[in-house]
Parts: C-alpha cells; structure tokens; sequence
C-alpha cells in the first residue's frame, strides 16, 4: 500500500511531528499512519524519539511543530484524559498500579467515568473472559503476578472501548506462555477493528506480529517495511544504519567457585515482595550463570541478599571462600562483589543528580574518588566520561542528569558503571530490559568478555533468548525457590519457561 493510500485510509495520520529538548531534537518531521485493524511497529535505536513520539499522541508531551488527524478530524490532546476521550489508550513500559489495591480500585482509578463497583467487577470478569485475559476484581494487585499485572493494565484500557491501543514492552515480564496469550488477545482485537502501536526490541515479536513498521533513527523516520518480510537481523540494522554485531564468546574452562549461597532464607522487606526459602548455588570464575524466572518471584531480593542491601535470616554467602554475610554493600564492593539493580531510576541511579555524581555513588571505593574525606572530583567526571564513550551512551556530556536520559542510555550508563571497575563477580539484573537489538549486543558482549578475563557474573532475565545466548548454566526462581542449575547447552525456551513457572521436566531436571 502506498503512502498515499495508507493515508487516505488511516485511523491516526501524524504529519511532520516535531518535539526538541535542550541539547537533542527528540522527533524530526516525523510523519505516519496507522490504519484501523493494524499492528504497527514503531522502530528505533534508544534514544531514536519513540517515547516521545508516544508521549505526543497520548496527550503528555505538547509538539513544537506538525499535526494529527484521528479519523478525518484534527487530533490535539492537551492531556491523556483528552487522548482516551478520543479513543486513545496506552499501556506503559512500567506499570501504574497500586499493590495495596483490588484490582478493580485500581481499573477504577485509571478511568475518566467508572462505574459503580458492583458494575465494574461484572465488566472487568465478562471483558477479561471474552479476550482470553480472566481476571478476579476483588484480588489485591499486590498478591498478582507480573503477567497478571499485565492484564490489569490491559483491561483498564479495554474498558474504555479504544480505537487505538498503544503498548509499550508489553512482553518484558511475561514468560512464553504468557506471551502467546497476550498475542491472541492483540489479534482478536485488531479483527475488531482496534489498531495497535507496538513498541519492542524483541524483534522476532515484531515479526512475528506486526504488518506494518515505522523505522526511527535520531528522531526522524528512515524507512518503512512489512516486518514479516525482514529477517530479525534485517530490522535491527534498519534501525542502526549498520551492520549489527554479534556476541562472541571465546571458549574457557571455568577457574575455581567465586561467589557460593548456601540454605540462605530471607523474609523480604517489601510487604508484597518474595521471601528467598533456602537458596543455594556456586558460581565460577569466567562462568555466567542464567537466573530466570517470571518478575515478582525473588529476583529483586537474591540480588538485595548479595549486594548486602538485605540481610539473610538464615545461611551463608561467601565471596571467594570469605564469609560476607554480615557485611555492608560498599565492603562488598571493596572486595569485588558489585551489582546492577532492575530499577534505573532511583535505585541503579538518582535522576536528579548527574552522571558524573552517579558514577561517584558506586565507583566511589574501587575507583579511589574519595581521599581524606574529600571527592575527587576531576578524577570522578574522567570516569563517567569513560563510561559514557565505552558504552556509547547517547548524552550531551557528563554535567547531565541520570533522568534526562532514555531508559536504554541510561542502562548502558549502569552496566558500563558496574563493568569498568573490573569486579570479581558481578550481578546483574535485567541488564538489557528495553534496550534497543545493538545496544542489548553490546552489552551482553561486555558481560562475556568480563567472564573471559575471570569474573564470575550472574544474570538475572526474563529474557529468555539473551540466557540462551550468554549464559553457561541455567536456573530459575519460582516464588523464592532456586532450581538446580543445568547447562544451558540443549535446553528449548519451551522447557525453560516451564521451569520459570516451578514445574521442571526430566530433561531438565
């Protein structure tokens, strides 16, 4: 279909869209349309102008220049109110919800004009059945799953009869299984007529998805394509502009055991969080172990069990046979144990202060940034400066803060951080969760070459390609639990994902 045709047919037509921030132009004469029924990707590099594109059509973020029409009619949403007013809905990368709440006080909040509860508890069971997502209203969000999450957010939009459905990593914490469903519900509502903007970097979900992509680079669009026609590879170098590279992994034997748990329990500190229940593993020098597992199962508290944020109730944990159990991050840090939390903002990195300041907040003992007291303040922003040319993370300089970064620039920033100051075991977690395909390669290959030159490095993922493709054993949490670990070498996502949802077959056992 051509350009003009598409046009002509459109349900959202965006015209010359143009949004600059101090520094970057976020969008530049961006200009598309998406037609009723479609699955539409939108494509791009972190830092290519996505979320701010989104942000626009929503009613978040007001546009410099350019326009949208939304069926034939001049489309201008001061608000998301406004947008869904419309019949434009969105769900975003992190949910918005409240554990503390049922599930329909939740809905009910994310809705312009809800109606009695009574009504709203028989509409969220009869949509949620009818779109294969069932869902009970008088659950506490805190109690549900990841996936389960995913549906509130899905569901609250559904309620709201939409014409456009925008989604935004839909799939970063839903296993396999999950996923299939939630691609049953997407085609069921495009046979409706429901257009769907998708925004991923899995790109064999793009493939298999979508029928129309949106190519961003550096805020403009570069090109168009039918997804189902490229190769993966294909669309990740549409999206770069170069040839995309490939994690190398040189063969090693792995040196002796760097980082060993033994029956560690710990109650976790979040009211809604996951006790770790007698979690026990060995991990070698120059080896990666995967850890899998559905979000909300434990990951958060193994990697607050190892940094030292939490302490263990019961067991041991012992850096390169030292007992570190009682010990506090930053003499963990001293002695090589380093870790890259799930959450960027706020925990990986405070974003109101500069990378510079972010890089002292973790680097300050093994990058020797403080003497008598006083920072070093030169040697400091050198560092960052390091971090932000190794990991090519897109950013003015160093003076700018950690939240006016993209969450893939960011993220680069933390891994880099972590990376560079050479540690003896390194854990990661979720280390390329909304990274674009050549960032996520970066990455991941700055992760081998760590265990190639000796270090231990655990990485937590729900992402169960980049486990396949990096790690050398696999385990998986289910609901504090730690299953044995297996080499990764034969083992089918199909069997992982069983494993991640606690049932472990005989050829994985």
């Amino acid at each position: 279909m051509t350009g003009d045709s598409r046009q002509a047919d459109a349900l959202l037509t965006l015209e010359g869209m143009t949004k600059a921030y101090p520094g970057v132009v976020a969008n530049d004469q961006v200009s598309f349309s998406i037609l009723p029924g479609e699955v539409h990707a939108l494509l791009g590099e972190n830092g290519a102008g996505k979320s701010t594109l989104v942000k626009m059509i929503y009613g978040l973020v007001k546009p410099d220049a350019g326009q949208m029409t939304l069926r034939g009619e001049s489309f201008t949403p001061v608000n998301p109110a406004a947008a869904r007013g419309s019949g434009v809905t969105m769900v975003f990368q992190h949910f918005s919800l409240f554990d503390a709440l049922s599930v329909a006080e939740n809905i009910s909040l994310g809705m312009d004009n809800p109606p009695d509860r009574r009504a709203l508890s028989t509409r969220i069971r009869d949509v949620s059945q009818a779109y294969g997502l069932p869902l009970d209203p008088d659950r506490i969000v805190g109690e549900l799953s990841a996936g389960e999450s995913q549906r509130v957010e899905i569901i609250r939009c559904l309620l709201q009869d939409p014409k456009l459905l925008i989604m935004d990593e839909p799939t970063s914490v839903l296993t396999p299984q999950e996923v299939d469903i939630l691609f049953e519900t997407l085609r069921k509502l495009t046979a409706e007529g429901t257009a769907i903007l998708y925004i991923s970097h899995k790109l064999e979900e793009i493939r298999s998805l979508c029928e129309h992509a949106t190519v961003l680079r550096l805020g403009k669009v570069v090109d168009t394509c039918d997804p189902r026609e490229k190769s993966a590879r294909e669309l990740a170098e549409m999206m770069v502009g170069d040839t995309l590279h490939v994690p190398f992994r040189e063969a090693a034997t792995p040196g002796p055991v760097a980082l060993s748990m033994s029956g560690v329990s710990m109650k976790s500190p979040n009211e809604f969080g996951t006790n770790l229940r007698n979690v026990t593993l060995e991990v070698r020098k120059g080896e990666i172990l995967g850890v899998g597992g559905v979000a909300g199962n434990g990951q958060d508290e193994l990697l607050a069990v190892l940094s030292g944020e939490s302490r263990a109730q019961s067991g041991t944990i012992a850096l390169a046979g030292e007992d570190i159990g009682s010990l506090h991050p930053n003499a963990r840090r001293a002695r090589g144990l380093l870790t890259a939390p799930e959450e960027r903002l706020g925990h990986s990195a405070a974003p109101e202060m500069s990378l510079t300041e972010n890089a002292l907040l973790t680097g300050a003992v093994r990058e020797n940034l403080v003497e008598r007291g006083f920072l070093r303040w030169r040697r400091t922003e050198r560092f960052a400066r390091k971090v932000i040319e190794e990991f090519d993370v897109r950013t003015p300089g160093p003076d700018n803060t950690a939240g006016s970064l993209s969450g893939g620039n960011l993220q680069k920033f933390v891994i880099g951080r972590e990376v560079l100051q050479r540690p003896e075991v390194l854990v990661v977690n979720q280390p390329t969760w909304g990274v674009d395909a050549s960032a996520a390669a970066d990455i991941r290959q700055s992760l081998l070459d760590l265990a190639h030159h000796g270090a231990a490095v655990v990485v937590i993922s729900q992402d169960l390609d980049e486990l396949m493709e990096i790690a050398d054993r696999f385990t998986a949490l289910n609901e504090g639990r730690l299953a044995e670990p297996v080499p990764t070498q034969g083992l089918d996502v199909e069997t992982i994902g069983l494993m991640m949802g606690g049932v472990e077959k005989e050829t994985a056992a």
